[in-house]
């Protein structure tokens, strides 16, 4: 399997950047897409960013000019650094990944989910 491990969480005021930072290990033949959603109380978990291989790009609109996903492929590892926060960004954010992985006889394809970061921004 693929495990992903979050860093980078916590308590900010409004306005302040802050960089969350999740690296994906196990026995990993490739990943495809790297992101993060989150999660608010009372809340559906919503996608934030999301970057593929390749360096596409996709943003929730409500993030977009704020927040920036990147990738170092050759480390496993997403960023996302966040600019301008808002108390409205206040979740827990969680990193995904859609990769293969070595399987006891074969290569199997799955989507794998950190436990999540809390972010809280105050005004």
């Amino acid at each position: 399997q693929i495990q992903l491990v979050e860093s980078g969480g916590g308590l900010v005021q409004a306005g302040t950047p802050l960089t969350l930072s999740c690296t994906a290990s196990g026995r990993i033949f490739s990943i495809d897409t790297m992101g993060w959603y989150r999660q608010s109380p009372g809340k559906q978990r919503e996608l934030v960013a999301t970057k593929s291989s390749g360096g596409r790009t996709n943003y929730q609109d409500s993030v977009k000019g704020r927040f920036t996903i990147s990738r170092d492929n050759a480390k496993n590892t997403v960023y996302l650094r966040m600019n301008s926060l808002k108390p409205e960004d206040t979740a827990v954010y969680y990193c995904y990944a859609r990769g293969t992985y070595y399987g006891d006889h074969a290569l199997v394809t799955s989507d794998a989910w950190g436990l999540g970061t809390l972010v809280t921004v105050s005004s």
